[in-house]
């Protein structure tokens, strides 16, 4: 289980375009084999989606560099980090699951990076409180596309039971979690280590080759740390000739939110 770390630093500091572009070229180098496959392993379905393919083989990440200096030197939030990185995965027409809808930000973020003029494309949004969803239909209500908002399956359930949600034989590209309790809502309930252990383990069944199954984990909560600790567990079991897994995480904010991404091969 590797880590990217960053070290933030004092606000008073300023750094040019050139000293940040240089930075992020070295951590990217360094951690390429992180997200997606070289010509040289054997790994041909983890591809991120590139407009130029010159400059893919230059940056696998191209586009994401720059949100990911951002975070670290603390001008975006991790939610847009993992934003950008969804885009490199889909493509217009894909399927995807919110496993926890929440507020519906990420379930409208989806919606827009998958949605298509032939209406194939498909966002199945979960949560298991019926405020998070009527949060979530309002923040779609105010779509002026009628076709767009149909894109979007709501379903009130745990989000461990995403099996039963998703129709057989359809390819899901994205799996998201945002871990933690309801922004603005009744804070002592949680998602659990139990339930979201098995989320993440029908996550992996259901996510295609190529895909991508994103963690977003709060832990400055009560219980928040050790539902960490079980995704990371998770993560870390996960056979590498599968699966590329790291995490963003802030080493000196230990209740920063922490980013775990699971790359399937």
């Amino acid at each position: 289980m590797m880590m990217l770390r960053g070290y933030p630093v004092l606000g008073t500091l300023k750094f040019n375009h050139k000293f940040k572009t240089r930075l992020c070229s070295k951590i990217l180098s360094l951690h390429q084999p992180l997200f997606i496959s070289s010509p040289s392993c054997n790994h041909k379905d983890l591809v991120f989606h590139s407009k130029s393919s010159k400059h893919n083989l230059e940056s696998p990440l191209s586009g994401v560099e720059s949100v990911m200096m951002d975070y670290i030197f603390g001008k975006k939030k991790a939610t847009e980090v993992a934003h950008s990185i969804w885009k490199h995965v889909l493509q217009k027409g894909d399927a995807v699951v919110d496993a926890t809808c929440g507020n519906g930000y990420d379930t409208l973020a989806m919606l827009n990076m998958v949605a298509d003029e032939s209406c194939s494309g498909r966002v199945y949004s979960i949560d298991i409180q019926e405020t998070a969803l009527h949060k979530t239909r309002s923040l779609l209500d105010g779509l002026h596309d009628p076709d767009k908002k149909k894109m979007v399956k709501l379903f009130a359930t745990c989000h461990s039971k995403m099996e039963e949600v998703v129709p057989k034989g359809v390819t899901v590209r994205l799996v998201a979690f945002n871990l933690g309790y309801l922004p603005g809502g009744d804070k002592t309930v949680i998602t659990k280590s139990v339930t979201t252990r098995f989320a993440m383990e029908a996550a992996s069944r259901i996510v295609a080759s190529g895909g991508l199954i994103s963690i977003l984990v709060y832990v400055g909560h009560p219980g928040g740390m050790e539902e960490y600790e079980t995704v990371e567990a998770f993560a870390s079991r996960l056979p590498v000739n599968d699966w590329i897994c790291c995490k963003l995480q802030m080493l000196n904010r230990p209740l920063a939110p922490i980013l775990v991404l699971l790359c399937k091969r």
